[in-house]
């Protein structure tokens, strides 16, 4: 199980960082929803770890117990 995480269900998405062990961090709202959150892309992580990678109603999640990017709200 993880996070809604796919590219597709964000919006407004600037690269602000990358992690330790080389992720994007990137802040972004979903769409349609004005909260600013900071974290990973699924498509990123699924590059690095795809064990880290799930899938939820064809979109893609992520793990976020397994790579060093905390979701945060912004």
């Amino acid at each position: 199980s993880g996070i809604p995480s796919d590219r597709k269900l964000k919006e407004n998405i600037k690269q602000v960082g990358r992690s330790p062990q080389g992720y994007n961090i990137y802040e972004f709202n979903y769409t349609g929803g004005n909260v600013r959150f900071r974290g990973a892309m699924a498509q990123d992580v699924l590059q690095k770890k795809p064990m880290a990678v799930g899938i939820d109603q064809n979109y893609l999640t992520v793990d976020y117990s397994q790579i060093d990017v905390n979701m945060e709200v912004v």
